[in-house]
């Protein structure tokens, strides 16, 4: 784990929360049939769409209000107007998510599903099945361990990083899709420019996602013209008219 420095303290709670939770006694080990990531990223550039994961994301500490629409519903609305795939939040204490509504999500729409968590231990990896989920190299431990048992129960596995230094602790992990987050998780401020400035030594083989702050249809231009292979983006969308929203993004 690569907390050098310190955490913003909303980062420093989401983290202590995460590493108190368990998938709960009678969890059984998962074992996921997932939807092609890759096949999906396809599909968009064959058809000329922006390659959108588009976040269902009920709250965060970094907006202000909830959405209370069922889950469902957006995720739906996200999907019929060109989304990619989908990311789910199931952190229920910062921002009101749950695996259940994963769950239901995930029957309801055929596009790869990504759980959207802060998963430090393999037993998390137990709690609901996804096509994708994201691990955050600042708050592993053993990466190359977590990444190999989430790959092992057929997850295809999302790794986040910020900067070249976790770019190849990422890389030495065996990671295969990388996530660039624009936002600094220190003091939560946005940069486009950490993209920018990671994406050039990313290696060619690998899937590339831009993460956060992008916000506008040239923030969408930016990131693609960048090397973005799709971007993950939740409060441009949830802020408003999901499905104007998301159908802004996917066209830009």
């Amino acid at each position: 784990m690569n907390v050098d420095g310190a955490l913003a303290p909303a980062v420093e709670s989401i983290l202590r929360t995460a590493r108190e939770r368990t998938p709960g006694e009678d969890a059984e080990r998962i074992s996921v049939d997932a939807r092609s990531f890759s096949d999906a990223l396809a599909d968009a550039e064959e058809n000329g769409r922006v390659p959108l994961i588009a976040e269902v994301k009920p709250t965060s500490p970094t907006t202000n209000g909830e959405r209370t629409d069922d889950p469902v519903e957006l995720a739906e609305t996200m999907v019929e107007n060109g989304a990619t795939a989908l990311s789910v939040l199931t952190e229920p204490e910062h921002f009101g998510g749950s695996t259940e509504n994963l769950r239901r999500i995930r029957e309801a729409v055929d596009v790869p599903v990504l759980r959207k968590d802060f998963i430090v231990r393999e037993e998390q990896l137990d709690a609901v099945a996804a096509d994708l989920v994201l691990l955050i190299v600042r708050f592993v431990d053993d990466l190359e361990g977590l990444l190999s048992a989430a790959e092992e129960r057929g997850f295809q596995v999302l790794v986040e990083v910020h900067d070249e230094e976790e770019l190849r602790e990422a890389l030495d992990a065996g990671a295969t899709i990388i996530g660039v987050n624009n936002r600094d998780l220190a003091r939560l401020e946005v940069d486009l420019g950490t993209f920018e400035s990671v994406a050039p030594v990313v290696p060619e083989d690998t899937t590339l996602v831009a993460e956060s702050g992008i916000t506008t249809t040239a923030d969408v231009e930016r990131m693609c013209d960048a090397g973005a292979d799709a971007l993950l983006v939740g409060s441009a969308i949830m802020d408003g008219d999901v499905g104007e929203n998301t159908r802004r993004l996917v066209n830009a």
